[in-house]
């Protein structure tokens, strides 16, 4: 049982986007299913994910066994998609997610049953009753109240919805919160900052009159200091609320207003939520049954779960043109799933079509300001969406992007990391595109050996020659030397030379403003030509610095 630390709400924080925890369960259980959950089997997993193509990172090396238990007992066990007692096994709710048929159902399933106090999250004696709060349907009921809550309303008062009686309260401060912030004269990040401090001041109040502000891993006693830990795990559980509320698709986010307000068209699925969902926790000090109740996949009763509801969907989405009457509940499902993925096509297909004939240049030039200057929610997902939208205006062919988009055609969370972020489909060729918001010696080891990985798998699944656009913000003098000295090297592995070229994101935007200013539409033959002159200048200069000023040179006049 996990002992809650806070005076506030927790919400799991790994993995970051819950769609990674999809491939680890299943790397779980179909290696160490019915094994103890202990340091060895604990060993045994961490070694490997190590291994595993579609885990980012590589975990705490001195203590393997806990990278372990950091992905496996936060939200996978929480969430009920797995039972570690009294061995590792799948459960029907972790079965649901992984037959990977309606993801965004089943999440919010799960996420609605997540309560504390639990058997598996209990505060200490002295909270006792402080917590009895169900954290995700609140936040829920809150973004509905309020219309939109931003990630600062979420952090500073949201996260104080310790007891569903303090609703209301809540709601007040929020609301004031607003008032103030229109009759503010100094800047927003002041006032903000400044109310923030105010409130983790209120909220640890006992704790700093006792003296009680040593943190983990830091001597330092200060108040300032117990402030600044405070507030950054404030921030770390906001981010999670909002990355595990998107995974629902009950919710939409403003990446540029940095807030969550309820998806239009699941209103009414929002709705009957918030009226039947009981507010209570259930089955505090009984595990056997919390874990029934936990891992029932048919739990709680969802708006698609009535029949009648169900077909009103169906006819409000496609009309009249199925016989639905003998159709079973799935197979209703199935038909109103079949019917939103060729809604979604058509959005994708128009934003295609518009994209290619330019009408969308000026808003992606707009969200390449925005990246660059970090102003948007999720800039790394907001790069890889951009991106995509970019490669399509540059040229002809089909440009796919692997990343993840909700029902309206915007992005909900990044490429696995088994792929590129983007393919490009030219006939003759193909083109892996990767994009980066790290930096440093961080983006070398954490996109290096993945990028030329990725660039392999595309040759060897298409059977044509193929090349790779690797672009970050700024580009690490390690990451130059690899792609250069990779060009020339024939590693079988690697299906031959890697022709990787990696461009700053100032470079890669001068290039679409080359292809918007020209008066004709570029040819896949032109973007071949600028990689074959990236192989050609690997054989011949002196060394990468050399090759990369080139082909940088290059990029800035390819056209």
């Amino acid at each position: 049982m996990a002992r809650l630390q806070n005076q506030t709400l927790f919400f799991t924080t790994s993995p970051r986007t819950p769609y990674k925890m999809i491939p680890e369960i299943r790397l779980l259980i179909e290696n160490l299913k019915g094994e103890k959950w202990n340091k060895q089997s604990q060993l045994q997993f961490a070694e490997l994910l190590a291994r595993d193509k579609n885990f980012n990172g590589s975990g705490s090396q001195k203590n393997m066994d806990f990278s372990a238990r950091d992905r496996i007992t936060r939200a996978p066990k929480a969430l009920g998609f797995v039972d570690l007692k009294p061995s590792i096994q799948l459960t029907k709710a972790g079965e649901a997610l992984l037959s990977g048929k309606r993801t965004e159902e089943v999440f919010a399933r799960q996420m609605l049953k997540f309560q504390i106090p639990s058997p598996f999250h209990n505060p200490p004696k002295e909270q006792k009753g402080e917590f009895w709060v169900k954290p995700y349907l609140e936040i829920l009921r809150l973004i509905y109240e309020l219309g939109t809550v931003s990630f600062d309303e979420l952090m500073i008062f949201g996260l104080q919805l310790t007891h569903y009686e303090k609703f209301n309260q809540i709601v007040f401060k929020i609301r004031r919160f607003r008032r103030l912030k229109a009759y503010e004269k100094v800047p927003y990040k002041k006032f903000r900052d400044d109310f923030l401090k105010n409130e983790v001041q209120k909220i640890y109040q006992e704790d700093i009159e006792n003296g009680n502000t040593k943190t983990r891993e830091s001597r330092d006693k200060s108040v300032e200091k117990f402030v600044r830990t405070k507030t950054g795990t404030m921030r770390d559980y906001t981010d999670a609320c909002f990355r595990y509320l998107r995974a629902t698709g009950l919710v939409e986010i403003s990446q540029r207003g940095h807030s969550l307000s309820i998806m239009p068209e699941k209103r009414s699925e929002v709705e009957f939520l918030l009226k039947t969902v009981d507010r209570n926790p259930v089955f505090i000090d009984d595990e056997e049954s919390y874990k029934k109740y936990l891992y029932d996949n048919h739990i709680p009763i969802l708006y698609s779960d009535d029949r009648d509801r169900l077909l009103k969907q169906i006819i409000t989405v496609c009309g009249n043109k199925y016989d639905l009457a003998e159709k079973t509940l799935e197979q209703l499902k199935d038909i109103l799933d079949i019917e939103i993925q060729k809604n979604k096509d058509n959005i994708i297909d128009r934003q295609v079509k518009d994209l290619k004939e330019y009408k969308e240049y000026f808003d992606v030039m707009d969200m390449f300001k925005d990246i660059k200057e970090n102003s948007l929610y999720d800039t790394p997902l907001m790069l890889e969406w951009n991106t995509w939208r970019a490669m399509t205006m540059l040229d002809g062919g089909e440009v796919k992007a692997n990343l993840k988009l909700d029902d309206k055609g915007q992005p909900m969370s990044t490429a696995p990391g088994n792929m590129s972020d983007i393919v490009c489909n030219y006939g003759d060729f193909g083109l892996s595109v990767e994009v980066t918001m790290q930096s440093g010696q961080r983006q070398y080891e954490m996109e290096g050996e993945p990028v030329v990985r990725h660039l392999a798998k595309l040759k060897k699944e298409t059977g044509k020659r193929a090349y790779c656009l690797f672009i970050a913000p700024k580009i690490n003098d390690s990451c130059i030397a690899y792609f250069y000295s990779l060009h020339t090297m024939n590693i079988a592995f690697y299906g031959g030379n890697s022709v990787i070229v990696p461009l700053e994101l100032d470079v890669f935007i001068n290039m679409v403003e080359q292809s918007y200013a020209a008066e004709y539409v570029p040819k896949p033959e032109q973007m071949e030509s600028f990689f074959e002159y990236s192989l050609e200048q690997a054989k011949t200069a002196i060394d990468e610095t050399e090759w990369y000023e080139k082909i940088r040179e290059k990029a800035l006049n390819w056209l």
